[in-house]
């Protein structure tokens, strides 16, 4: 693991007897992406996050997708968290709250993400069955808030993501990545009028 404070980089590598994986992130980028994480579907949302949050994100995954795509996507979300709480360093001038409203087509969600170093998630509004459809053929519904988990606990975030209205899976979870995305690029923003962290603890 290797963190770049002042340019708010990290990259950070994770190998188990499931999964390995390698992934470098700049917080300050422009979204531009290199991802092949070897689960197409995760590919799409992951570029999605890239995209519209600004990080530029390089990730290389393989792992033991023969039996379940679980483990990789699960381990590329710790990772991910990993590296951005890396890169958030110790969260000095940052927005620190961020909050996003997304549609797409027929589904609408919305994020809201507070870097507040304490880690919780709350997350509703999926229609039912959607944890069980697999989107692309491969990618459970299921895997989606999992990700989510995952993230919020390594990063130390506080992020609540609520699902206003989707038919359509696919639609739904890139919607929820997407407002995710929005909603943490506004939080980990330098803010020029915060002197210092932004918290009366003095740390988050």
């Amino acid at each position: 693991m290797s963190t770049d404070s002042a340019a708010r980089t990290a990259t950070v590598s994770r190998a188990t007897s499931e999964s390995s994986i390698d992934l470098s992130l700049d917080l300050d980028g422009t979204g531009t992406s290199r991802i092949d994480s070897s689960v197409p579907f995760y590919d799409h949302l992951l570029t999605a996050l890239s995209k519209h949050s600004l990080i530029d994100l390089d990730l290389k995954a393989t792992g033991d997708t023969d039996i379940d795509v679980h483990h990789t996507v699960e381990d590329i979300g710790i990772t991910f968290g990993t590296a951005l709480r890396e890169a958030l360093g110790d969260k000095t001038g940052i927005r620190r709250y961020g909050d996003a409203l997304v549609p797409l087509d027929e589904a609408l969600v919305q994020a809201v993400v507070d870097v507040s170093g304490r880690p919780y998630l709350v997350h509703s509004g999926e229609p039912e069955g959607f944890e069980f459809h697999l989107i692309g053929g491969h990618f459970t519904g299921s895997m989606v808030r999992h990700v989510f988990e995952a993230i919020t606990f390594h990063a130390g975030l506080t992020v609540h993501i609520t699902v206003l209205g989707g038919r359509d899976p696919h639609h739904i979870a890139e919607a929820e990545f997407k407002a995710f995305a929005r909603a943490l690029r506004a939080a980990i923003e330098p803010d020029p009028r915060v002197d210092g962290i932004p918290s009366t603890k003095g740390a988050l």
